[in-house]
This record gives structure tokens, sequence and C-alpha cells, in this order.
């Protein structure tokens, strides 16, 4: 007789407690441990872009200022400001200059006096200095402590056509009209051969808010000629500047070189101004709750700052050249 197989049935045992314990355990340490990696990469890649945003912000603001103030005193084909009669018909909407001077902004030179106005420096201005001097700039909105410069100058290239509501100088080298287009009955005749070069006059301050008053966010800001009646408007170039500090190079023998750099001149020191030493004190405008800034901070005749805070900062700064200050002197102008 065949005999059948015999087959033996094992029982099957499932996880015991403990093993399922210490999996869930070890499948938790690696969520967690992938979870923190995620967490910290996140975390880096977020302030590497809030500071790589500060840095780029704050180079073009420098870039934009330390332009403005080379072409200080830029009034085209004409060397003395004092050759520029601004037309009778200049009017401004709005105004920055000092309180009891209209019409500031179209003055090429202080009145009853041979100063130019090419650049006008205020140093560490308290929000009533600023106010008092530069009227266009409200107190409640000025970073006290901060410098103000104001540049007066045209652009770069003769203009062809232009547009009505513009302001313009207009000359032939020897002397110049500062009139808005359309110049109805002109305060002076400008002989052929002549030019017309846009006028461009612009206040640069450190405002205490980005966006909205109370922000708390600083700002680089500028007072600008704009509109068709015109007036002075504000344009802001880069968030999270919180200081501007300006050194102005002194030419004391005429050879048209710096001599010495001082943070406050004279109107009449101003004269002689060939070149700057520019800083800008940025901040990213979000906290990094992971950092801690104990860091010291010294820009020019600034008091110290210690902020102990959690942005991120640094310092941008250069040296520029004021050519046409610098020609004057050297023609001994």
């Amino acid at each position: 007789t065949c005999s059948r197989p015999k087959f033996t049935m094992k029982k099957q045992r499932g996880l015991s407690l403990v093993e399922l314990m210490i999996a869930m355990v070890l499948a938790l340490v690696l969520s967690a441990a992938v979870i923190s990696v995620f967490a910290n990469n996140r975390h880096s890649f977020t302030q590497d872009e809030n500071v790589q945003r500060m840095q780029d912000d704050a180079r073009h603001a420098l870039r934009e200022l330390t332009f403005d103030i080379s072409m200080a005193g830029h009034y085209g084909d004409l060397l003395v400001p004092g050759s520029v009669t601004p037309d009778g018909g200049l009017t401004l909407t709005t105004d920055c200059g000092p309180v009891g001077a209209p019409e500031w902004m179209y003055q090429t030179t202080q009145p009853g006096t041979a100063n130019t106005l090419s650049l006008v420096a205020l140093d560490n201005a308290t929000a009533a200095e600023a106010a008092a001097n530069f009227s266009g700039i409200g107190g409640g909105e000025f970073m006290a402590g901060t410098d103000i410069v104001s540049i007066k100058r045209v652009a770069g290239a003769r203009v062809g056509a232009l547009t009505a509501g513009r302001v313009y100088l207009r000359t032939n080298g020897t002397v110049g009209l500062l009139f808005k287009e359309p110049a109805a009955a002109p305060a002076i005749a400008v002989p052929a051969p002549r030019a017309d070069w846009e006028y461009r006059p612009s206040i640069y301050y450190i405002r205490n808010f980005a966006y909205e008053a109370g922000d708390g966010i600083p700002t680089l800001c500028k007072k600008v000629l704009r509109g068709a009646a015109p007036g002075m408007t504000t344009e802001c170039l880069a968030a999270g500047i919180e200081d501007m500090q300006i050194e102005y190079g002194i030419d004391a023998n005429g050879d048209g070189f710096a001599n010495l750099y001082l943070p406050a001149p004279t109107v009449v020191e101003l004269q002689n101004v060939v070149s700057a030493r520019v800083a800008l004190l940025a901040r990213t405008t979000d906290i990094d709750i992971r950092y801690e800034n104990d860091k010291t901070y010294s820009l020019s005749n600034a008091d110290d700052y210690s902020p102990n805070d959690s942005f991120h900062r640094r310092v941008v700064s250069t040296t520029v050249s004021i050519q046409n200050s610098r020609s004057l002197n050297a023609l001994g102008l």
C-alpha cells in the first residue's frame, strides 16, 4: 500500500509588543532627523536669501547715491553755476528747501553770495533740523542721527525734443536759462549754438519706515523733481538702510585733490569739495530668531551703534570723485 505524505503545520508568530515599540521608536528618530535636516536647510536658505537681498539692495543704493554725488554741479556746457538764471515762470507745488526760502530747489547759488548750492550737507541731523533745513522732509518720517545730502545737477546727456511740464537748463556755455517747458517769455535769451539739459535735483535721506508709517523698516529715500506742476516727490531706493554717513573731501590748496575729509562742512567749505566718502549701514528686513547681533558699528562721526538684536547687518562704503567741482577748482574758478 502507498502511504500519504505527512504535512506539518507551523504556527506563524507576529511582532511582539517590544519589537513593535522598538520599530516605532526607530521610525520616530529617523523622522525627527529628516524633519530637523529639512528645517535647518529651509532656515539656512531663507536667511541666505534675506542676507543676499540686503546686500544687493545696499549695493544698489550705494551705486545710485554715489553716481548722483559724482554728478553734483554738472550743468551741461556751463562751468559757472552763478551764470544760471531761473525763469520767472518757474514754480514748485512742493519745495524741499529751508523754511522761508521758496523755490530753493531752483537756486544753483546761494542768494547774495557766490556760493554754489550743488551740494548741501546736513550731518547727523535731528528731526527738527531736518524739517528746518529741508522742509519737504517731515520730522515724523526722518531717521534721526543720520545724514542728509542735497544734489543739484542736470542729466548726463543733451535732450532733443522737450516734454511739457519738465524743467530744463538751456545753455551755450556762457549763460544758462532754467525754465519749465514751454517757456513762453524766457527771462533771458540764450544765443545759439545752445543745448538743453533736463534738470534733476534730488535730496537723499533715511526714512524711518518702508511701506507704511510705523512699520519700523528704515529706508533710503530721495526727493526728486516730478510731475507737470512740478513738485518734489518721494522715491525710495532700498529698504533696510539704517544709516547714511558722508565725509566730504576738501581741496584746501587748489590742486584738485582732497587734503582733508569733513563730515559736517560749511557751505563755504563745500565750494572746495572734490570727493566724498559714503558709507551705508544695511540690515535685513526680517529677523533671524537663531541669530544674535552683538557687533558694534562705527561709521564716520556717528555714535557707535550696538544693536543687540536678531537682524543681520552689513556696511557698504566707497569713495567717489566729484568731477565738476574738481575741474572748477583745478581751473581756479
